[in-house]
């Protein structure tokens, strides 16, 4: 892009420079989307960090200082912990412009939907509710990675208030960093992520913190093989972020995991009556159901779903 005129954001700003908010920072940075890329963070420390990386063209700890230049044509990015996300919109609904695109990238949508209704009375047309659905169980701004959305989904669940100006303004910056983008409800994003995402998480965090209790848990994980490995990886994601999520998606999250548990206590009881027909057929349900998935997702030419 050689002018500003083409370029879909006039100015970025993200609040919450840790691996969402960075990443998509250093993307939209480093492919010249935006005419100017800045950070508003919590700590001076985190800004220069930021500015040394080239994850931002500049950083700021108040967002006060930045708004009165903030119009037409620019971005906020809101990515700090979902419980957070209210006190950031009162911020921007007192310092911002209505003209000014905001949206966020918060894994649970219902909550973020009552905070925008609790803080400006209604959905106003500049704001935009979106989650990114990539990640790592790396976490702070020094994890930003500017390829962090290449081939991955981005779900937008605009409401019927939702300005369409600002709606392909966030489609265009989501896609100039090479995401793929769909558009889910609020209601459907929230039961869907609960089960293939939120859901996950919460066994992986249980499962490694019931073995790290068992009087033998340095021998259970020096001969843990790497299948154990990799399912647990998601363990060492940020807890705080995932407190949130699972408060803030309560309900879903209490739906999926009421399913699990009760499946979990059909196979145990397979398993004491040494049901050796129900254990199989379950086994090569799972198996047919995961490989269709698999091909489901060769299919979609290399666009992958991973973890928060």
């Amino acid at each position: 892009m050689t002018s500003s005129q083409s370029k879909p954001v006039r100015q970025l700003v993200v609040i919450g420079l840790g691996l969402i908010g960075g990443s998509l920072a250093a993307a939209a940075r480093r492919r010249g989307i935006c005419e100017t890329v800045i950070g508003v963070v919590r700590s001076d420390d985190v800004g220069s960090t930021a500015v040394a990386m080239g994850v931002v063209d500049s950083a700021t700890t108040s967002l006060a200082e930045i708004a009165p230049g903030l119009g037409e044509g620019d971005v906020i990015f809101v990515a700090v912990p979902t419980l957070s996300v209210r006190k950031v919109l009162e911020q921007v609904r007192d310092l911002v412009s209505p003209a000014v695109t905001v949206t966020d990238g918060a894994s649970v949508k219902g909550s973020v939907l009552c905070d925008v209704q609790a803080v400006y009375g209604e959905v106003p047309s500049q704001i935009v509710l979106g989650h990114p659905i990539a990640g790592s169980e790396k976490s702070g701004v020094t994890a930003s990675n500017p390829d962090l959305y290449v081939r991955h989904r981005v779900i937008l669940t605009p409401t019927a208030e939702t300005g369409a100006a600002h709606l392909q303004r966030v489609t265009a910056l989501w896609a100039g960093v090479e995401a793929e983008v769909l558009h889910l409800s609020v209601h459907e994003h929230d039961e869907i992520l609960g089960a293939t995402s939120h859901l996950p998480h919460a066994i992986a965090f249980s499962l490694v913190d019931t073995l790290a209790h068992d009087s033998h848990n340095e021998q259970i994980f020096r001969y843990a093989a790497g299948g154990f490995r990799d399912f647990t990886r998601i363990a060492s994601s940020d807890s705080v972020m995932w407190r949130d999520i699972m408060l803030a998606n309560r309900e879903a999250v209490i739906k999926a995991i009421d399913l699990f548990v009760a499946n979990v206590t059909r196979l145990r009881q397979a398993i004491q009556d040494e049901d050796g027909d129900t254990l199989l057929h379950t086994f090569e349900r799972a198996k047919t159901a995961r490989d269709h998935f698999s091909k489901m997702l060769a299919q979609r030419s290399g666009i992958s779903i991973d973890k928060e």
